[in-house]
């Protein structure tokens, strides 16, 4: 079977897709899920930086790792290569309405995935349980569809 590829993408890839990116993994991992790739990108990635330390914390307080995670640049390429490219807001999906394999967490949730960066750990715990849930509906209406 070939290996199929979800992209989750936010603005700088250090806060909001790393997080969407590792819980799905280890979603995926634990539910003994095959044939599946998840990365992240950011439209205006942070390339030089890393994981930010919030989201490191929030993601270990779940027993998730993303320790090897470097920032990258959304490109063409892996928008085309994806079978589903997730945005964290409706304004991410907006700026890539020419893909037709685009969705938001506000077409997943009825809500956005808010941007973290820069507040206390409280609003990374806040995302990271939003995402978990968005992944946990990722596998339920996309993953599972195709590998039936």
């Amino acid at each position: 079977m070939k290996r199929k590829k979800i992209i989750f993408v936010c603005t700088g890839n250090t806060c909001r897709s790393p997080m969407a990116e590792a819980l799905l993994r280890s979603k995926i991992k634990k539910n003994k899920i095959k044939w599946w790739d998840v990365a992240s990108c950011g439209l205006h990635a942070e390339v030089d930086s890393g994981l930010s330390r919030n989201s490191e914390l929030a993601l270990r307080e779940v027993g998730v790792s993303a320790d090897k995670f470097k920032p990258r640049q959304l490109t063409e390429k892996l928008v085309k290569s994806s079978v589903l490219v997730v945005c964290m807001t409706a304004g991410h999906k907006i700026a890539l309405s020419q893909y037709d394999n685009v969705i938001s967490v506000p077409d997943i949730m009825g809500v956005e995935a808010p941007d973290p960066y820069g507040k206390d750990i409280e609003a990374y715990r806040s995302v990271r349980d939003l995402l978990s849930t968005v992944c946990d509906l990722i596998i339920e209406k996309f993953i599972k569809k195709y590998q039936e």
